[in-house]
């Protein structure tokens, strides 16, 4: 197994000059990192380590609650798209995906995921955050846009911490979409524009490293995210892999100290580039730097609780949209799998809404 450097991508030289030859190599970039890896680290001077240490320290609270108090946030019938997911019920979607399958098999066995057929549903908790404008239109799926869940224990604190940070994430990722655009040859506002009314989600994970903390646990399945973008800050606990374009090695990332996010594409950017930019491949696994991490925390922060929180933000398209390749980046895409000899793949017109509701029902969050 590798580690990554992925690209660094300064929003800050678009953010001052998007018109400049500096923020256009830079666009380029982004893209050129999206087409690759499925994955850049953007760096953000708004960023701050402090908002996100703050972000992980009332995340890190709430998990260590009682089961049955985290109970009164469950939401399943929204498919859990508001408040608390509790352990043990979302499920990887490649154990039901053939097309996921085939390409595990193709990679070398010391560059395979953990095997997701013989785990379960994931061990982790996860939080479902709305950070959405709400559209001027009666939207067709309201169950995609509900109100938020404000946990009674923290209800002083609770949204303006996840708006503090969430609203950090928001800004980089929505940086990272017109960068891209503009990498592709679109307009700058293609995909930010065509996002103002997604139904965004500040979604963290949980993962008990009392309960799971052995190494080689599985603690998210592979698998690619169903949105637009998703963007991430820093955890205190290593074990994310991801899989690069037509490289098959598994690659261990950590994103670099300072003002720095991760960002992955998801299956919406594929969709709408057909293809072009794939949804980036990814596990988060107990390994031996995390197993190594859980020992330090616990000497040194004997009175926290052993959560590795992940804080996760998924950008998602509007809900009402028409979700359809891009004649030119369709035409790209298959110039390019061409030459590496991949399968050209069908990417029919859809509402996103309905794309997010297919999705949803293979990782078993919505009947």
């Amino acid at each position: 197994m590798a580690a990554a450097t992925l690209p660094v991508i300064d929003l800050d030289l678009f953010r001052e000059d998007p018109t400049s030859q500096a923020a256009k190599d830079e666009c380029l970039k982004a893209a050129d990192a999206l087409i690759t890896y499925g994955a850049l680290v953007v760096k953000d001077s708004r960023v701050t380590e402090e908002d996100n240490d703050q972000f992980l320290d009332i995340l890190e609270d709430y998990f260590a609650l009682p089961e049955e108090e985290l109970k009164k946030d469950e939401r399943p019938e929204y498919g859990y798209q508001v408040g608390v997911t509790l352990e043990n019920t979302e499920k990887p979607k490649c154990k039901s995906d053939d097309v996921c399958l085939k390409i595990i098999e193709k990679l070398e066995a010391s560059e395979r995921p953990l095997d997701i057929l013989a785990h379960g549903a994931d061990p982790k908790c996860r939080f479902f955050w709305k950070m959405t404008e709400i559209p001027p239109y009666k939207t067709a799926f309201p169950s995609l846009n509900m109100p938020n869940v404000i946990p009674e224990h923290f209800k002083d604190s609770w949204a303006s911490k996840l708006n503090k940070w969430g609203q950090s994430m928001k800004n980089a990722v929505e940086g990272v979409a017109e960068m891209a655009a503009v990498g592709l040859g679109l307009e700058q506002g293609a995909f930010k524009d065509s996002g103002r009314y997604g139904p965004h989600l500040l979604a963290p994970t949980a993962s008990d490293l009392v309960k799971y903390g052995e190494k080689d646990t599985i603690l998210a399945g592979f698998h690619s995210d169903l949105n637009f973008l998703t963007i991430h800050g820093r955890s205190r606990y290593p074990g994310l892999h991801i899989w690069a374009r037509n490289t098959g090695k598994r690659i261990s990332v950590s994103i670099p100290p300072g003002r720095n996010l991760l960002v992955q594409a998801g299956k919406q950017l594929e969709h709408i580039t057909g293809g072009l930019i794939k949804a980036g491949l990814h596990e988060v696994v107990v390994n031996e730097k995390t197993v190594s991490v859980i020992e330090q925390r616990r000497k040194n922060y004997p009175d926290r609780p052993l959560i590795r929180i992940s804080s996760t933000f998924f950008w998602h398209l509007s809900s009402d949209l028409d979700l359809a390749p891009i004649k030119d980046l369709k035409d790209r895409a298959d110039t390019l799998k061409e030459a590496h000899g991949e399968e050209k793949d069908d990417y029919p017109t859809l509402k996103v809404g309905e794309q997010v509701q297919n999705e949803l029902r293979y990782i078993a969050l919505m009947a």
